[in-house]
């Protein structure tokens, strides 16, 4: 695929493998989630059928529905969402709130606001990831921002579950050059200072340097830098770099001896920012002073490969008519919300000259993007590709030949989701014509991320994460390659909330081109 300007990650082409079997509590496929793919492929909303959808199908069907009507970007789509923000289904009330989120045209915003008080946590994170993309887009009144930025502070501080604070931390970023930017600083640095949870405590840190690193105490910073936790180290030499003070030089540069080399990474660029000098964009080689982590053997190692097609031929676009996807997606908490629905996910390891890493995907959030991945690198045109951007602490991108090459000539549909850009996540990459993300120009080119990117998150797939090889990561530089990209037999998530990864294998997934079905 080719890059305009620069090109941010993407992943491939996936043509026809057979995923997993069926999750308990996944309705089988059917004509109607055939045709609700085949409808969100086309961004269309059917004469009605996808409305049809969610007013008269069971739960999964009509949070499906619901996804799909907001990934249509139709106007016409958000009467339908509003009909069920309040829906006896929490499922189907936060996947409407995140719908309309994804139109973002501020209809939904009074909704939304009613959705942060909802005794449901999978609702408040639709609330909370829709009011984000309604600020990000401009369509807060002026009237109605205060009353936003208050809503997201108090879910920040107050919230029961951690990870709606953690979100709602996150989502205070938007606040940073509005009239709200003082009191917004104010509860980051509380949350960082106060919360007992330690993820919500990385992403105050996130945005404070993402959006307040000129606005918090020099001492919340330097205290930051001795943390235990290398996530709140790296996002605090993020924001003493974003400081813009040469003052606090002297602060980090204890930190390019950090015993992590992520921290140690980002301490010599944020250095190279308070000296005022470009930031690295390709990783060539690494010094010698970086504590490289050794590379350990996963048991996946002895996994078999599952075979490729015999008869390989270039991929094509995926077809959602092609596919007979499985509905499984019912978040009823915080957890299923950003993760993994429970069952069977397909799985690949990323040979490269490093390394192996290993990857877990997820098809009911992403069906064509994992469907695409799966058949691009089954039919080997993964095979010796070159990490062509590295950028430390931030991502490893390959995918194409370089960031300039054509691709295989197509593109595939943005599906955008909750799921956050944590570390070690894979994403798709996408065009930058015009120095922004172009929406829908994924093919073939994926990233993995080094570190939190949670700014991504509004234009970027995520379908899938890493779940062993990270020490390989730290070993990459652009002189390596992926040498091939095999399917492994699947996992299990298990149904436990707020569990990711894999518990036990599935056998007898295939690996063969032919139709794939995609699990929803």
């Amino acid at each position: 695929m080719r890059s305009s300007g620069t090109r941010l990650i993407a992943i491939a082409a996936l043509a026809a493998l057979t995923l997993p079997g069926l999750s308990e509590g996944a309705v089988p496929a059917t004509p109607k989630a055939t045709r609700l793919l085949m409808l969100e492929q086309r961004r269309s909303l059917g004469h009605g059928a996808l409305a049809r959808m969610l007013d008269t199908g069971g739960t999964l069907l009509a949070v499906r529905a619901a996804l799909a009507l907001g990934r249509t970007k139709q106007a016409a789509a958000a009467p339908v969402l509003l009909n069920h923000v309040a829906d006896s289904r929490p499922a189907v009330r936060a996947l409407s709130l995140f719908a309309l989120g994804l139109l973002a045209d501020g209809r939904g915003i009074p909704a939304m606001l009613r959705g942060m008080h909802d005794r449901n946590s999978a609702v408040r994170v639709g609330a909370l990831d829709a009011l984000d993309r309604e600020v990000m887009a401009a369509q807060v009144p002026g009237t109605l921002l205060a009353r936003v930025a208050r809503a997201e502070m108090h879910a920040a501080l107050g919230d029961s579950n951690p990870i709606v604070r953690k979100i709602a931390a996150i989502d205070l970023v938007a606040f940073a050059a509005t009239t709200q930017a003082a009191p917004a600083a104010a509860v980051l640095v509380k949350a960082f200072s106060e919360d007992p949870a330690l993820a919500v405590r990385r992403a105050a840190m996130w945005a404070i340097y993402r959006g307040y690193a000129a606005r918090v105490p020099r001492s919340i910073l330097l205290h930051a830098l001795a943390a235990s936790d290398s996530v709140i180290r790296i996002e605090a030499v993020r924001a003493i770099g974003g400081s813009k003070d040469p003052a606090l030089l002297s602060a980090l540069e204890p930190m390019l001896h950090d015993r992590s080399w992520r921290v140690q990474e980002q301490a010599a660029e944020s250095i190279l920012a308070l000296k005022g000098r470009p930031a690295t964009q390709h990783w060539k080689q690494i010094p010698a002073w970086i504590h490289l982590p050794p590379l350990h053997r996963s048991a996946l190692d002895r996994l078999p490969a599952l075979p490729r097609p015999a008869q390989p031929r270039l991929p094509a676009a995926p077809n959602a008519a092609a596919l007979s996807p499985a509905l499984s997606l019912d978040p009823t908490s915080a957890a299923e919300m950003i993760g993994p629905a429970p069952g069977a996910h397909p799985r690949v390891r990323i040979v490269t000259t490093q390394g192996n890493i290993y990857l877990e995907l997820y098809p009911e959030w992403a069906p064509l993007t994992v469907e695409n991945f799966l058949n691009v690198a089954a039919r080997g045109y993964y095979d010796n590709q070159p990490w062509f951007r590295i950028v430390p602490d931030f991502v490893v991108q390959t995918g194409d030949p370089s960031a300039e090459a054509p691709g295989l000539g197509y593109t595939i549909g943005a599906e955008e989701n909750p799921m956050l850009q944590d570390s070690d996540i894979i994403s798709m990459g996408l065009d930058y014509p015009k120095g922004k993300p172009a929406r829908d120009s994924a093919a073939t080119e994926y990233y993995i991320t080094l570190s939190p990117q949670y700014h991504l998150d509004r234009d970027f797939t995520v379908f899938g994460k890493m779940i062993a090889g990270f020490s390989v990561l730290a070993h990459l530089t652009e002189a390596d390659r992926v040498i091939r990209i095999d399917r492994i037999p699947d996992s299990v998530v298990p149904a436990t909330p707020g569990t990711v990864g894999a518990t036990r294998v599935r056998r007898g997934a295939s690996n063969r081109g032919g139709g794939s079905p995609g699990r929803h």
